[in-house]
């Protein structure tokens, strides 16, 4: 469960942008020497892991910025740590990125400074979770689905439903589901409950899994109440929930395709698909503290971030897509036209991508609920409550 000061920064969502207007940086000075980055596991890579996924090391003998990386597993926790301040640069998805435009814990990014913006993937460049009255307050990263993964000695097909998840029932192999299947450890959860109404009840009348009134919101908690009864564990640690399907007897939960591809890689029985009720999803933006100390690494880094041979690689080790398209066909690194279309690049219009709520609605004429009562009434559901 989320400590008391990640929920308690999660509740603090400013309905008001005063951002402002103009970046601070006009024009990039000498290198401080290092540059700290708050990022999701996988996202920033010096061979550790795996040797042949490298795109920190030659960047640091070419700037000489050395890259520290504070891994997060939850966007609550990504919000808290750049409240709590020290970092240059975060790696935030759309259910963070305007809490901390918001909160002013973000500049505008000087995107003339960014010599590569050009090559950013059109549908990104002035996407709504970084561009607030015209403003950037990012660089697009990455982007991609939330996926169903699931054991292929369980599954001997593709599970066609998020059903499998949601609803108790015996699997395939003629066990139950109850105690075998996982759910993610964060408020934004809401939406994939809701996405999976929007579906099977569409008399709700949902239109958006982030805009939801008093009625589908109960709804969607009835549902998430339900699910408390199967989930073995709530995972937010990418590794844990990885240990989980090698050895705790896990079986099918929602995932990133990080897990999914180290799993495999390790020859473990796994794979992953998305369901016919869709996916949310998450396009994650590089943004830029608003009390940077070290600004011109900050801003070296986002250059680099998006030279496609980067963009490549990572779109393959991470199994998303790249917000740079040429990466996909340009052959500077391992991804190709095939691999971005199998992890959804033509997919873009059917993800609903994590975005924080807020009590209006765009798809409705009601009040919807916000962001602070999903995270009171979610901590709530993991409680049994």
């Amino acid at each position: 469960m989320k400590s008391f000061l990640k929920t308690c920064t999660a509740m603090t969502l400013a309905v008001a942008f005063t951002a402002p207007a103009f970046a601070q940086i006009k024009e990039i000075g000498a290198a401080e020497g290092q540059v700290n980055i708050v990022a999701w596991p996988g996202y920033i890579e010096r061979g550790e892991t795996d040797k042949t996924f490298d795109w920190v090391t030659k960047f640091e003998e070419a700037s000489g910025c050395k890259v520290n990386v504070k891994t997060a597993n939850t966007s609550d926790e990504m919000v808290a740590l750049m409240n709590e301040g020290g970092f240059d640069l975060v790696t935030a998805s759309g259910d963070a990125s305007l809490r901390l435009v918001a909160g002013k814990r973000v500049q505008p990014v000087n995107v003339d400074l960014v010599k590569s913006w050009s090559t950013v993937d059109d549908r990104l460049k002035n996407a709504p979770w970084h561009t607030v009255d015209g403003v950037h307050y990012g660089v697009p990263y990455m982007w991609g689905p939330n996926v169903l993964m699931y054991n292929t000695n369980v599954f001997k097909e593709a599970p066609t439903s998020w059903n499998v998840v949601f609803e108790e029932m015996d699997l395939p192999d003629g066990k139950t589901n109850k105690g075998r299947v996982q759910a993610y450890d964060g408020p934004i959860h809401v939406a994939d409950a809701a996405q999976y109404l929007m579906h099977h009840k569409p008399e709700l009348g949902i239109k958006s899994p982030y805009e939801l009134n008093e009625d589908q919101y109960k709804a969607a908690l009835e549902l998430l109440r339900a699910q408390r009864k199967l989930v073995g564990r709530y995972w937010h640690d990418a590794f844990i929930q990885m240990d989980d399907f090698k050895n705790e007897g896990v079986v099918a939960s929602g995932s990133w395709p990080f897990q999914v591809n180290i799993l495999k890689s390790e020859t473990q029985p796994v794979a992953s698909t998305i369901p016919v009720e869709g996916a949310t999803g998450w396009a994650d933006t590089t943004m830029m503290h608003v009390d940077a100390a070290n600004p011109n690494c900050a801003y070296m880094w986002m250059e680099h971030s998006l030279a496609s041979n980067l963009q490549s690689d990572l779109s393959v080790w991470f199994g998303a897509n790249p917000s740079v398209p040429a990466a996909c066909t340009d052959g500077r690194g391992m991804q190709t036209a095939e691999g971005c279309t199998a992890n959804g690049l033509d997919d873009f219009e059917k993800i609903h991508f994590w975005t924080t709520p807020t009590s209006k609605c765009a798809s409705q004429n009601d009040q919807c609920v916000p962001y602070y009562r999903w995270v009171s009434d979610y901590i709530g559901v993991i409680g049994g409550r």
